[in-house]
C-alpha cells in the first residue's frame, strides 16, 4: 500500500465518526469537552457554526452521528448521547447577543430571495447577511419555521426554543413577509429584482392512501396537515379510538399527538417488520413508553365506513420473504378488521411545486421533481437554488442546514460571477497535546459507564396536555456521567516513522491490538497480516513510510483505537504523538484561515 497521506483533511476526519457522519460536520469530541469544563456558552457557539439551530437540534436531530459512534461498538454499552449533550449546552448557555455575527451597514447591492422560511432557507439567510446581502424572506403561514414548528409537536419542540434561535437570525435584519405564499416563480423572476432565489418550501403534500372507502369519511386525515392544524391550534381533539399508518418518525408524532388530544387507545399499524421501520429507535421507545401499540406486518385493505361513519380498517396480516427478484415479497395469512373512530395517514411526503411554471428554464424530472445539482443546489436554471426536502424529498432537518449552507456558497459565488464549481476547500490543524512526559490535556481514561438514560415528565402530567415537553434533559449529575464516555476521537495519533526505532514498545501496550509493524503489501493482504485482523472495509488503515530500520510498515487499524494514547506515552523516542484534529469548515465568502492557532485544546 501507499503510504497515507495525513495531509488530506478527509483522512482524520473519517476517524472522528461522530464528525464524519453529521451532514454538517459538526465538531463533536470538542463541544463535548466544553460541555465538561461547564463551557456551555462556548459549546453552544462551537455547535451554531454548523449546525445553526443547536436548541431545536439537541431536541429533533435524527441523530446520523450516534449509530456511527465509535463507543457504540464496544460491548454493547451504547453510543455517546451527543444529541442529548447538544440540548445541554443549548439549555444553559449565557447571553450570545454579542458573539453573533456582525452585519455591516452598507449592504452589497445584491438581493436574495429566499421562498419558505425552513431551516435551508434560515441557514442560508444566516450565511448570507454578515456579508452584506439583503435577503427577503417569503412565508405562506403566519409564522416562521416551516415544518419544524407545523410537523414537531410542543412536547418535543418548544415554541418558545424554535421562536429564539430563528430570532436570532431575523433580527440579523431579514426583510419578513409572511401570509404570503408565491403563487408564481416566474412573476418573482421577473419583477422582484432579485440576483439569486433560493426554494426552500419543503416537502408540503402528504402521501394519500387510496383504498375503497377513502373519501367516504371526514375522519380519516393526512398526517402532515393533521399535526399543522394542531400546530395552529385549528384542532384541539380526536376520537378515542385512533389508527396511524405508517412507521416513520411523523407517525410517532401523530401517534403522541393524539394521545395529548383524548386518544386513549392508540395504535400504529405498519406494513413490515420492526427492522425496517423508518423510524428512529428512540421515537419508537417514546411512543411506546406512552402506552402506543405498534404492530408490524399489517397491510391495507380498505376503509370501513357506514353510513358516512368510520367503523375502521380491514388488514391483511402479511409475512415477508425475499422474492425472485431480490425485493422483498409478502404473503398474506389472514385478513382482520380493527375497529376506530379515526385514522390518520403518515406513509410519506413528497413535494409539489404547483406555483412553479414549466417553461421557464427549470427542468423537472420523470417524478416532477426540479433536477438540481447535488453540489451546488443550483436548478437548471442559473441562479434559482433549491435545499432542504424541496431539492431530493423529505430528509430531516441537519441536512437542509447542511443544504444551507452549501447554497449559500453557490448564490455567493453566483452574485460575485465566480464559477459554482470552485468551492472553497476544507482546511484542518493537529496540535500536540503534550504537557508533559506522561500527561495530555485531554482525559484519555476509558470510562466503563453505560449511555445515560434520560428521565422523562410524570406520564400522566405530560398526557393532559400539548406543551408540556417530554425530555426533561440532563441534570448536573448525568450530564458529567455522559460527557467522560466520549473517548476522544479528533485526539489523533500521529507517526513520525523517521523517529520510530522498531522496539515494539507501542505494540505491547495498545490494549486492543490495534498496531502492527510489518512487510508492506496490498490492502487486502495487509489487512489480514495485522496484529488483529481489520475487518471493517469501512474503515481506512493507517500506513507509514518505510520504517528506518528495517524498511517495513508501522499500519494502524483506525477502526479499533480508543484513542488511550498509551502508544504516546510508552515511545521512548516520541514517534507517536496525541495531537487534536480540528476540521476547518468554509462557508460563504469566510474560507477557512491562513494563520492557525496552535493553542493546547481544552481538555475533558
Amino acid at each position: 500500500m501507499h503510504p497515507t497521506d495525513v495531509s488530506n483533511p478527509d483522512y482524520y476526519h473519517k476517524v472522528v465518526d461522530c464528525q464524519w457522519a453529521c451532514p454538517a460536520h459538526t465538531n463533536v469530541p470538542e463541544y463535548i469537552r466544553l460541555i465538561a469544563q461547564g463551557r456551555y456558552t462556548d459549546s453552544y457557539l462551537l455547535n451554531r457554526e454548523s449546525n445553526v439551530f443547536p436548541g431545536i437540534l439537541g431536541r429533533t436531530c435524527d441523530r446520523p452521528c450516534e449509530p456511527a459512534c465509535r463507543r457504540g461498538r464496544l460491548e454493547g454499552e451504547g453510543p455517546v448521547a451527543i444529541c442529548r449533550l447538544k440540548r445541554v449546552a443549548a439549555d444553559l448557555r449565557g447571553d450570545i447577543t454579542d458573539s453573533l455575527p456582525k452585519i455591516p451597514e452598507k449592504k452589497n447591492g445584491k438581493r436574495v430571495a429566499l421562498i419558505g422560511a425552513g431551516p435551508a432557507s434560515l441557514t442560508v439567510a444566516n450565511d448570507l447577511m454578515p456579508l452584506g446581502y439583503e435577503c427577503v424572506l417569503y412565508e405562506k403561514h403566519g409564522k416562521l419555521g416551516g415544518l419544524m414548528r407545523t410537523n414537531i409537536p410542543a412536547f418535543r419542540l418548544p415554541p418558545a426554543v424554535l421562536d429564539e434561535e430563528i430570532a436570532m437570525i431575523m433580527d440579523m435584519g431579514v426583510e419578513l413577509h409572511l401570509n404570503t405564499p408565491i403563487e408564481s416563480l416566474k412573476e418573482l423572476l421577473d419583477d422582484g429584482g432579485f440576483d439569486a432565489v433560493f426554494v426552500g418550501t419543503g416537502a408540503p403534500r402528504g402521501k394519500n392512501l387510496e383504498l375503497p372507502g377513502r373519501y367516504d369519511s371526514d375522519k380519516i386525515y393526512i398526517g402532515i396537515d393533521w399535526l399543522e392544524s394542531v400546530a395552529f391550534e385549528h384542532l384541539d381533539s380526536i376520537e378515542e379510538r385512533v389508527l396511524v399508518i405508517g412507521a416513520g418518525n411523523t407517525a410517532m408524532d401523530c401517534c403522541r399527538t393524539s394521545k395529548r388530544l383524548g386518544g386513549t387507545d392508540v395504535k400504529v399499524m405498519a406494513r413490515k417488520p420492526r427492522d425496517l421501520f423508518k423510524a428512529s429507535d428512540w421515537e419508537l421507545e417514546d411512543a411506546e413508553g406512552e402506552e402506543i401499540e405498534i404492530l408490524e406486518n399489517h397491510s391495507p385493505v380498505d376503509f370501513v365506513v357506514e353510513d358516512g361513519v368510520l367503523k375502521g380498517m380491514h388488514f391483511d396480516i402479511v409475512e415477508w420473504h425475499e422474492g425472485e427478484d431480490g425485493r422483498l415479497a409478502s404473503e398474506t395469512l389472514e385478513t382482520i378488521f380493527l375497529p376506530c373512530e379515526a385514522i390518520i395517514l403518515a406513509i410519506g411526503q413528497e413535494n409539489a411545486f404547483p406555483w412553479i411554471e414549466r417553461g421557464i428554464g427549470i427542468d423537472f424530472n420523470s417524478w416532477d421533481m426540479p433536477i438540481v445539482d447535488r453540489t451546488t443546489h443550483q436548478s437548471t436554471r442559473p441562479g434559482v437554488f433549491f435545499g432542504g426536502d424541496s431539492a431530493w424529498g423529505p430528509e430531516n432537518i441537519i441536512w437542509a442546514v447542511e443544504h444551507g449552507h452549501q447554497a449559500a456558497v453557490s448564490v455567493h459565488n453566483h452574485c460575485q460571477g465566480v464559477p459554482l464549481s470552485e468551492r472553497p476547500p476544507f482546511g484542518m490543524n493537529l496540535v500536540s497535546q503534550k504537557m508533559g512526559m506522561h500527561e495530555w490535556s485531554y482525559s484519555n481514561d476509558y470510562d466503563p459507564e453505560n449511555r445515560t438514560p434520560m428521565q422523562y415528565a410524570d406520564l400522566e402530567e405530560r398526557l393532559k396536555e400539548l406543551n408540556v415537553e417530554a425530555e426533561l434533559g440532563y441534570n448536573l449529575e448525568e450530564t458529567v456521567r455522559e460527557v467522560q464516555r466520549c473517548l476522544n476521537c479528533d485526539i489523533q495519533t500521529d507517526f513520525t516513522p523517521v523517529l520510530c526505532i522498531e522496539c515494539d514498545a507501542c505494540i505491547d501496550v495498545c490494549p486492543l491490538d490495534c498496531l502492527t509493524i510489518t512487510d508492506n503489501g496490498d490492502e487486502a493482504d495487509l489487512r489480514g497480516r495485522l496484529t488483529a485482523a481489520a475487518v471493517n472495509g469501512d474503515q481506512d488503515i493507517y500506513v507509514s513510510d518505510a520504517l528506518p530500520q528495517t524498511k517495513r510498515v508501522m499500519v494502524k487499524d483506525e477502526d479499533l483505537c480508543v484513542h488511550c494514547g498509551l502508544c504516546a506515552e510508552r515511545c521512548p523516542t516520541a514517534a507517536w504523538d496525541m495531537r487534536r484534529f480540528e476540521l476547518y469548515i468554509p462557508y460563504a465568502g469566510q474560507p477557512w484561515p491562513t494563520t492557525i492557532s496552535t493553542a493546547p485544546t481544552t481538555s475533558l
